[in-house]
Parts: structure tokens; C-alpha cells; sequence
């Protein structure tokens, strides 16, 4: 079996996610923005999911722009609990390099689908 990068990824970051859930509750008692993050950064992943067996071309290009839009989305909550310092630095870095990461692939992967 092949390996899929993006489907890995999205996965990764979807544990990372929750895992950052749980602490902002527990250490951080932060509720509202972090289920924001916890709602878009696991979507990112069951969007890839969906888009592994999509019905038509255009339903798998119409997954993907989703999981594009709710990494997108999800680098936003990570920004803003930086900047209201729920986040320090490193754990916005750290998670910020794996956000980018993964739309960098998902957007290519959408160029691809929509030249071909």
C-alpha cells in the first residue's frame, strides 16, 4: 500500500490538536477559543478522508478545498492563542510549521486536480 502524506499528516496534526485541547482546558482554563481549534484542526483530517473516496473528480476537489479552508481556519485559532498568550512561542511554532505544512500539500494537491 502507498504511502499518502497528506491523509499522515492531517491525522498527526489532528492528535497534536487534541492533545493542545486538553491541555488549554486543564492548565490553561481556556474553553472557547481551543474547541474552536479542536472543531477546525480535526476536520482538516476527515476532510482528507472523505476526499480518498470521493464519488467524482469534483467532489474530491470540493473535500479538499474544505480541508484547505479548515487548516486555514485552524492557523488562525493558533495565531490568536498566541497572540493572547495561551500559546507560548515554541508550542505555536511547533504547531503553526505542521498547519503550514499540511496546506502547502493541500493546496498543491488541489492545483494538480483542477490542471488535470
Amino acid at each position: 500500500m502507498r504511502e499518502n502524506v497528506v491523509k499522515d499528516k492531517s491525522f498527526g496534526f489532528a492528535v497534536r490538536v487534541v492533545k493542545l485541547y486538553q491541555f488549554l482546558c486543564e492548565q490553561k482554563k481556556e474553553y472557547v477559543l481551543s474547541k474552536q481549534l479542536l472543531r477546525s484542526g480535526t476536520s482538516v483530517g476527515a476532510m482528507v478522508r472523505e476526499a480518498e473516496h470521493a464519488e467524482t473528480k469534483n467532489d474530491f476537489k470540493h473535500k479538499m478545498g474544505i480541508a484547505q479552508k479548515e487548516i486555514n481556519e485552524s492557523i488562525y485559532w493558533l495565531e490568536l492563542l498566541h497572540k493572547t498568550d495561551y500559546l507560548t512561542s515554541d508550542q505555536f511554532e511547533s504547531m503553526n510549521a505542521d498547519a503550514v505544512e499540511i496546506i502547502k500539500i493541500i493546496t498543491a494537491i488541489l492545483k494538480s486536480a483542477k490542471a488535470n
